[in-house]
């Protein structure tokens, strides 16, 4: 078997933000390579070059059979690179054989050579040892049918590599060996797979060879006789815990909240409890259902069983708008979308959540003014007032912004998700301060995060999703890397 791809030196920079350094790694025909790492890693941004849509910094190069390319998306496609992403990238209302050919049907004398299409898919189905019948309509099929119709596709075009990124992230335990018996396949036919995955055993059934990242970097690289549970999740963490920030503990007090097996969309009968002064984490690859839970206990998605109590009570959250009611503070993942108006200014968005609760039918924007200018200074942003328009900040600025909003509201219990994604070390430093302030005055935290430093440096307790469900739940010396990196992503059995 010989070589299809090689990467030299591949690096790539975003404004203050060094995503690879120096990566070099090559996938040879009928191989399945592994990239395993904690999110940030660099995979996501290492198979955005391979597909095209990133071009990599300069020195570095990408060689297909030996020859030297400067990919684009038409390009990679053209030389064989497919690449399945995690959300699927698919026509609903159309069927399995249209989509396989959409953007490149097959035409006899100008007209639509249907008889052929479905000869081809019917022909490279049946090698997958697929019952799927190729008119049934994409939004018919489950999640694991979906990607047999991805990987069929690549066969039906001859593709010679293959990403996978997160492929089984919503399946089933049969879609799962499903896929991985497909893959064990394809590749008899000398299709090369690069295969993204946070589950681990996974990799070990599949993987040949595994590259393992760690801020940008390449740590390491196995082979698959040489594969060890603990020196892969060693490999991944490979960070001093002393230089983890360092926060000022608090007492803890009374339940404030609870949840009681919480079910809903991408949730599996979770149940905590939060008490005043604790700062709680929530720990998860992508796709373990951190946010989804969020979701829930924020009212922003329906529960379809379960139970959520505040200082006792039974409450039902039928919208956000209950949820603030109830001293519930939500600060989202994607600030920029879901937590700010850009366009308008700092006063404007610090008094939007606490509409709900103002029974005044006349705002006065002064007011409003007054009350952001008084929070611009409390929170240290760097503008000289509150009438600055939000989109003109940082984005740590824009974060406090968020800070402000909620405080506004006078809430309890504050939701942080991602709270320093995206942010400079400095303004890093003033989220957490915040955060303590909050629990110094009694306030209760759910922090969720991906940042494995930040989990273990702030919180008293963590719980650990995965697959929508709680894994785990660790306080004290438990909380450490690599317990909740084992829990995350490990597998018993391996």
């Amino acid at each position: 078997m010989g070589q299809i791809l090689q990467l030299r030196n591949i690096s790539k920079t975003f404004p203050g933000v060094k995503a690879l350094q120096g990566i070099s790694l090559d996938l040879q025909e009928g191989e399945v390579h592994c990239l395993c790492g904690e999110n940030g890693a660099g995979k996501s941004t290492l198979i955005k070059i391979l597909s095209g849509a990133y071009q990599p910094d300069e020195g570095g190069e990408i060689l297909i059979d030996g020859q030297r390319v400067t990919l684009t998306p038409r390009l990679a496609i053209s030389l064989g690179i497919q690449t399945i992403y995690q959300e699927h990238i698919v026509f609903d209302s159309l069927s399995i054989v249209e989509n396989i050919f959409a953007g490149a049907e097959i035409l006899r004398a100008g007209i639509l050579n249907r008889r052929e299409m479905s000869r081809r898919t019917e022909e490279v189905l049946q090698y997958l040892k697929s019952d799927l019948d190729h008119g049934r309509k994409m939004w018919e099929l489950t999640s694991g049918e979906q990607k047999t119709v991805e990987i069929a596709k690549g066969l039906v075009f001859k593709h010679r590599v293959i990403i996978l990124d997160e492929p089984t992230a919503s399946f089933s335990s049969a879609e799962i060996d499903n896929l991985l018996e497909i893959i064990q396949t394809v590749k008899q036919s000398g299709i090369g797979f690069i295969y993204i995955s946070h589950h681990l055993d996974e990799v070990f059934r599949v993987g040949d060879r595994v590259t393992v990242l760690r801020d940008g970097h390449k740590v390491n690289e196995h082979a698959r006789e040489d594969l060890v549970k603990s020196r892969l999740i060693k490999d991944m963490i490979g960070r001093d815990p002393s230089t983890f920030y360092q926060r000022e503990k608090v007492e803890i007090g009374e339940p404030v909240f609870e949840a009681r097996n919480v079910c809903g969309k991408g949730v599996k009968n979770v149940s905590f409890v939060l008490r005043r002064g604790e700062l709680l984490g929530i720990s998860g690859m992508t796709g373990s259902g951190r946010s989804e839970l969020m979701n829930l206990l924020f009212g922003a998605q329906p529960l379809d069983f379960g139970e959520i109590r505040i200082q006792g009570r039974t409450v039902r959250h039928r919208s956000p708008k209950d949820a603030i009611r109830h001293k519930l503070c939500f600060l989202t993942e994607d600030r920029q979308t879901s937590g700010l108006f850009l366009p308008q200014t700092i006063a404007q968005n610090v008094a939007t959540a606490n509409l709900v609760n103002v029974k005044k039918l006349v705002v006065r924007p002064s007011g409003d003014v007054r009350t952001g200018d008084a929070y611009v200074k409390r929170l240290n942003i760097r503008t000289p007032d509150s009438r600055t328009r939000v989109v003109e900040l940082s984005g740590g600025n824009q974060q406090k912004v968020v800070l402000a909003k909620w405080f506004n509201t006078n809430g309890e219990i504050f939701i942080f998700d991602e709270p320093t994604h995206g942010i400079d070390v400095g303004s890093k430093q003033e989220i957490y301060q915040v955060m303590v302030d909050l629990l110094r005055q009694g306030k209760a935290v759910i922090m969720v995060s991906s940042d494995l430093p930040e989990v273990i440096s702030m919180s008293d307790r963590v719980l650990v999703m995965k697959g929508g469900a709680k894994v785990a739940e660790l306080s004290g010396a438990e909380i450490t890397e690599e317990n909740i990196l084992t829990h995350s992503i490990g597998d018993s059995a391996i």
